[in-house]
């Protein structure tokens, strides 16, 4: 199968070349998989585009400032590329080097739900930081949803109309479409991704404001 890897970037300069380069490491542990990697750059105005062209890879630009539009942008030009399978990740993250060939473990199945790990706790109260490790299922069969750890079929996704134009939430929807559908969902913590624990984030009702509230 052909692996479309997409990751929308809203001025990530701080955060995105740690990410490509993760994404280049995992590639390497599968070197007999077709890959594709492509960068949506929605409404950059930073250095974001410059990184993204030293590391070699795809990338389209445009003007949603959404990211459940711009995921569904690179996602679709994937598959018009041949992707028969799409890993979607974030640009302020670090993908584990197993994290495609563990997808590729889990086949057959039509989605898989991965865990994120926070890159850092320290800034967070004890407190909030108690509460958010009693919350958190580190297990296989857990039921957290993160855009910054999902991945699918082509087939799957265009089955049910893909991601929403929204702008926070839309891998929520997109699990719960699939669910409609009868899809087979796998839920793995062997699918692993570092995220940032920033509390300033892209995505109103993100995962930064989920850690501001705690």
């Amino acid at each position: 199968m052909k692996i479309g890897v997409v990751v929308p970037a809203h001025n990530e300069e701080q955060y995105l070349s740690a990410c490509l380069h993760s994404i280049q490491l995992a590639i390497e542990s599968v070197p007999h998989e077709q890959i594709e990697v492509m960068v949506v750059l929605d409404s950059c105005t930073d250095m974001s585009r410059l990184i993204v062209q030293r590391y070699g890879v795809n990338w389209i630009e445009c003007d949603y400032e959404c990211v459940g539009k711009a995921r569904d942008l690179g996602i679709r030009q994937l598959i018009q590329n041949g992707a028969s399978w799409i890993a979607c990740t974030d640009a302020d993250t670090v993908v584990s080097s197993d994290w495609l060939s563990c997808q590729i473990r889990h086949q057959p199945t039509d989605a898989i739900c991965g865990i994120v790990t926070l890159d850092d706790l320290s800034h967070l109260s004890a407190q909030k930081q108690k509460k958010y490790l009693s919350h958190y299922q580190d297990c296989m069969d857990h039921h957290h949803i993160h855009g910054a750890n999902l991945s699918f079929s082509a087939a799957a996704y265009m089955q049910v109309g893909g991601f929403e134009s929204i702008p926070c939430h839309e891998d929520v929807s997109l699990i719960e479409k699939l669910t409609r559908h009868c899809c087979n969902i796998t839920w793995s913590n062997l699918v692993r991704v570092t995220t940032s624990s920033r509390l300033e984030g892209r995505a109103p009702q993100g995962l930064s404001i989920f850690l501001e509230n705690l």
